[in-house]
C-alpha cells in the first residue's frame, strides 16, 4: 500500500518512519478512513461503541505495537505515536480505547506482571481474544491516587479481597478482565491485580449524559468482597511506583492523540473553508481565515514535534515523568486551542456533527483532562525545574 504523507505534517515527521512502519500506518489510514470515519457521528451521538470495528481493528495489530513479547515487527515509539495520532484524527474515543486495551491494561501486565502473566495475557489482548480496562481512579480519589487511593486489598491466604469503588473506568462495560489498583491492608502499599469482570461481587454501570468521548464506554465500578486468586496479583506491582511507571508510558500516548484530535479538527476546517463561500467567494481566500488556519498548523507542528522528541526519548532510555508530563499538558492545551478556532472558522455550522469540527471540540474536553490535569502535570514538571514538590 503507497504511503502518502499527511499534508498536516508540514514539517514532514512521518519521513522518520522505516519503510514497514509507513506500510503499517498507511494500512491503519486507510481502514480508518473507510470504516471507522463514516459511522462516528452516529455512534458518538447515541453513546455507543461500535464493537463490530474491534476485531477488524486488532488484526491491523494496534494492540501489538508497544511490547516485545507480542510485536509482528520492530517498531518505535515514534511510530506508535503516530499511529495514535492516525486513529484520533478520525476519531478520539477508537484511539482511546486502543490506548486502554494496548497502553494501559497491556502495559500493566507488561510493566508489572511475571512473565508467566504476560505470557498468558498478552497475546489474549493483543488478539482481542480478552478485553480489557484499568482501575485506578475512583470516585473521591482522581489526581491524589498516589495517597488517596480507598479501594483495600486484604490477603487471605492464597486469595485476596477487593473491596471499593472506580469510576471513569474506560471499556468497562464489555471488558473480560480489568486492572485493579488497590491498597493492601497489610503495608499500606498499593498493588495491581487482574480481575476477570465475571468474578462474584464485581460489578460495572455506565456513566451517562457525558458530552465527550461519547463513545467510551465509562463505567462506575463496585467491588464487594471480590475474591482474587494471588497468582493474578501482579508480581511486580509493589507500590505506587510501578503504577506510575505505567501512567509514564501512556501519558506521552495522550499527548500523540491530542495532536490527532487537533489535526482531525484542522482538516475539517481546511475541507469547509475551500467549499464554503462568502461574499462571492470562497472563504478560504479569506485574510482572517487564512490566519486561525496558520495558527492552528503552528499549534500542531509544535505539539508533533515535542511529541516526536518525547518518543524518541522513550527509544533512548531517557524520557523521565517530566518530559511525558509536559507534553500532555502542552499539546492538550494547544488541542484546545486548535478545536477552538476550527470551529470558529466554521461558524455556526461548527457546532453540528456533519462538519466534524463540533465532536472534535467536545472531545478535546476529556483529553485535556484525564491521565493528569494540565495542572497536575504541570507541577511534575515544576518539581523537576526547582527540586522542590508543590502538590498540596
Amino acid at each position: 500500500m503507497i504511503f502518502e504523507p499527511l499534508a498536516s505534517d508540514f514539517y514532514g515527521f512521518e519521513s522518520l518512519l522505516t519503510a514497514p512502519e509507513q506500510e503499517a500506518i498507511a494500512r491503519l489510514r486507510a481502514w480508518a478512513e473507510t470504516e471507522a470515519k463514516p459511522i462516528v457521528n452516529e455512534y458518538w451521538e447515541r453513546a455507543e461503541f461500535p464493537k463490530h470495528l474491534i476485531t477488524p481493528l486488532l488484526e491491523l495489530d494496534v494492540a501489538r505495537w508497544a511490547w516485545p513479547e507480542t510485536t509482528p515487527f520492530e517498531n518505535s515509539a515514534v511510530f506508535r505515536g503516530l499511529a495514535s495520532m492516525e486513529l484520533s484524527r478520525i476519531d478520539a474515543s477508537i484511539s482511546t480505547f486502543v490506548g486502554v486495551q494496548d497502553g494501559l491494561t497491556m502495559g500493566s501486565i507488561s510493566e508489572c506482571g511475571s512473565q508467566e502473566q504476560q505470557d498468558e495475557w498478552l497475546p489474549k489482548l493483543a488478539s482481542g481474544e480478552v478485553l480489557g480496562a484499568f482501575g485506578l481512579t475512583e470516585p473521591q480519589s482522581g489526581s491524589d491516587s498516589a495517597q488517596g487511593l480507598r479501594t483495600t486489598a486484604t490477603r487471605d491466604g492464597d486469595e485476596w479481597i477487593l473491596s471499593g469503588s472506580k469510576r471513569w473506568i474506560g471499556n468497562a462495560t464489555f471488558s473480560d478482565i480489568t486492572i485493579i489498583w488497590a491498597k493492601d491492608t497489610a503495608d499500606g502499599q498499593v498493588k495491581g491485580f487482574i480481575v476477570p469482570t465475571d468474578s462474584p461481587g464485581y460489578s460495572a454501570t455506565k456513566i451517562e449524559g457525558k458530552i465527550s468521548l461519547r463513545m467510551v464506554q465509562n463505567a462506575d465500578i463496585t467491588l464487594e468482597d471480590v475474591r482474587v486468586p494471588e497468582r493474578l496479583r501482579l508480581q511486580h506491582a509493589n507500590s505506587f511506583r510501578d503504577t506510575a511507571k505505567v501512567l509514564r508510558l501512556t501519558r506521552a500516548g495522550v499527548a500523540w492523540s491530542s495532536v490527532g484530535v487537533a489535526v482531525g479538527a484542522y482538516e475539517a476546517a481546511v475541507a469547509y473553508a475551500k467549499e464554503r463561500v462568502q461574499f462571492g467567494k470562497p472563504i478560504a481566500g479569506h485574510q482572517l481565515i487564512q490566519d486561525l488556519l496558520s495558527k492552528c498548523l503552528g499549534n500542531i507542528t509544535a505539539s508533533m514535534a515535542m511529541c516526536v522528541r518525547v518518543s524518541q526519548m522513550l527509544d533512548e532510555g531517557t524520557q523521565r515523568d517530566e518530559h511525558s508530563a509536559l507534553a500532555k499538558a502542552f499539546c492538550t492545551a494547544r488541542m484546545r486551542e486548535t478545536v477552538a478556532w476550527a470551529r470558529e472558522i466554521m461558524g455556526g455550522n461548527g457546532i453540528v456533527l456533519d462538519y466534524h469540527a463540533a465532536r472534535f471540540f467536545a472531545d478535546a474536553e476529556a483529553l485535556y483532562s484525564y491521565e493528569g490535569t494540565r495542572e497536575m502535570n504541570a507541577l511534575i514538571v515544576g518539581r523537576a525545574i526547582t527540586g522542590t514538590a508543590a502538590f498540596v
